[in-house]
C-alpha cells in the first residue's frame, strides 16, 4: 500500500515540476502520464472524468489530478495527488515571485520557450484524444462546431452550455447504439462520504462568512476569501483574478507581479494564492491561502465521484457523454488556438519552436519533461540571438 501511494506522489509531483502551459496543457501532461504511461485507467475514463471537472467550478486540471488519485489511492491517495501536484508550483511561486519582481525578467527567452511547448504538449493530446472520442464523423462534426462556439462564447457560462447542449444532442443521436462497456471506476469510499463532502462544502462557504466579523485573526479572513473564490469560480484560473484582484488588499503592482510569475511557473495558476497569501502573511498565510483556495475542489470532486459512478453506466447517460466528450475535444481545440497558441507564437521563430518540440513528442515519442527543457533552451537561446 505504501508502495502506491510512493507511486502517487512520485507522478502528480513530476508533473507539478513539468506542466507548464495552464488548464488545457495540463490535461494533455496528464493524459500522457497516466493514460498512455502507468495505465491507471483508459482514454474513456479519462474523458469522462475531464466531462465531470468542467462542470465543477474551481481549477478542472487539478480536480482531475485529484479524481485520478481519489481512484488510485482513495482519499489519502487524493490528497497527495493533490500535494505533488500543487506544491513545487506554490514553493517554486514564493521564490520566483521574488526574483521576477526584483528583476523584472518576464520577458526572458527562456520563459517564451515554456509558454511554446504547450502549443505541442495541447495538439498531441488533442490528437489522441480525437482517436478516442471522436472517432467517427458526427463526433468530429460535434467537436468542430464546439471549438467555434467556444472561440465565439468566450465565457464560463458559454462553455458550460456549449457542453451541456452537445450532452443533449448525444443524448437524442446515440441513445438506439448498443451501450459500450463502462471503464471500471473503484473507489474506497462510497455515497455517505460524497453526501458528507457535499455537506462540508455548503457548510463551510455559509459559515464562513458569517462568523468572520466575530474572528479578529488575519488567517481566518484569509481562508474566508480564499475558500469563497475557490468555491464560485467557473472556467480555470484566469477567471479568478477579477474576483481575487477585488478580494485581495494589495496594490496593483504587486498583483500584477505575482500574476506574472503564476504564468512562468508550472502547475496550476490557482497558486497565485501563494504569492498573495505570502504577500499578505508571510509563509503561513501562504500554506492558509492555497489550502482554502483548493479545499473546494477536493469536496467537489470527493462528493460527487461516488455518484458519478454510478450514473455514468446508464444507457441514456453513455449516450450524452459521448456528445459531452466530442465537446471536450473541440474545447481543447478551441483552447489549442486561444490562449495557447495566442499567447505563446508570436513570430515565425516561435512556430519554429513549436514544430521541433511537436516532432520530438508526436514522432520520436520524448518524455515531456525533457521536450519542456528543449523549449526553454531553445527560447533562451532565440532571445539571445
Amino acid at each position: 500500500m505504501a508502495n502506491k501511494y510512493l507511486e502517487i506522489l512520485k507522478a502528480a509531483t513530476k508533473l507539478g515540476f513539468t506542466s507548464f502551459g495552464g488548464p488545457a496543457a495540463h490535461i494533455g501532461y496528464f493524459r500522457e502520464e497516466y493514460v498512455q504511461k502507468r495505465k491507471w485507467l483508459d482514454d474513456k475514463l479519462y474523458a469522462d472524468i475531464v466531462a465531470l471537472c468542467q462542470f465543477l467550478p474551481g481549477p478542472a486540471s487539478s480536480q482531475v489530478g485529484i479524481s485520478i488519485g481519489l481512484l488510485r489511492g482513495g482519499i489519502l491517495g487524493g490528497i497527495i495527488s493533490w500535494f505533488g501536484f500543487t506544491m513545487p508550483s506554490v514553493i517554486i511561486l514564493m521564490l520566483f515571485a521574488m526574483f521576477v519582481t526584483s528583476t523584472g525578467s518576464y520577458d526572458s527567452g527562456w520563459i517564451q520557450g515554456l509558454k511554446i511547448v504547450a502549443v505541442a504538449v495541447v495538439a498531441q493530446a488533442l490528437l489522441g484524444m480525437q482517436k478516442s472520442l471522436a472517432p467517427d464523423r458526427m463526433r468530429i462534426s460535434i467537436a468542430i462546431v464546439c471549438a467555434g462556439l467556444t472561440l465565439l462564447i468566450p465565457t464560463a457560462i458559454g462553455q458550460i452550455s456549449i457542453i451541456v447542449v452537445a450532452g443533449l444532442f448525444g443524448y437524442f443521436y446515440f441513445k438506439k447504439e448498443l451501450v459500450d462497456p463502462v471503464p471500471k471506476m473503484s473507489l474506497t469510499f462510497g455515497k455517505k462520504t460524497g453526501i458528507i463532502s457535499w455537506i462540508l462544502f455548503f457548510t463551510l462557504l455559509i459559515l464562513l462568512p458569517i462568523f468572520k466579523p466575530f474572528m479578529q485573526s488575519v488567517y481566518y479572513a484569509i481562508f474566508d476569501t480564499y475558500y469563497r473564490v475557490g468555491s464560485i469560480v467557473f472556467g480555470g484560473g484566469h477567471v479568478v483574478l477579477p474576483m481575487l484582484q477585488r478580494e485581495v488588499d494589495i496594490s496593483s503592482d504587486v498583483f500584477i507581479a505575482g500574476y506574472g510569475a503564476a504564468q512562468a511557473v508550472p502547475g496550476p495558476l490557482f497558486t497565485l494564492a501563494g504569492f498573495l497569501g505570502q504577500v499578505t502573511a508571510g509563509t503561513t498565510g501562504a500554506f492558509v491561502a492555497v489550502i482554502a483556495m483548493f479545499l473546494p475542489s477536493f469536496l467537489l470532486v470527493m462528493g460527487t465521484l461516488p455518484f458519478w459512478s454510478v450514473i455514468r453506466s446508464k444507457k441514456g447517460i453513455q449516450a450524452a457523454l459521448k456528445g459531452v466528450n466530442a465537446a471536450v475535444v473541440g474545447i481543447l481545440l478551441a483552447a489549442l488556438y486561444d490562449p495557447v497558441f495566442t499567447s505563446a507564437v508570436n513570430s515565425s521563430t516561435d512556430f519554429v519552436i513549436v514544430l521541433i518540440t511537436f516532432t520530438l513528442l508526436v514522432v520520436y515519442k520524448w518524455a515531456p519533461f525533457k521536450v519542456v527543457l528543449v523549449s526553454a533552451l531553445l527560447g533562451a537561446i532565440m532571445h539571445i540571438i
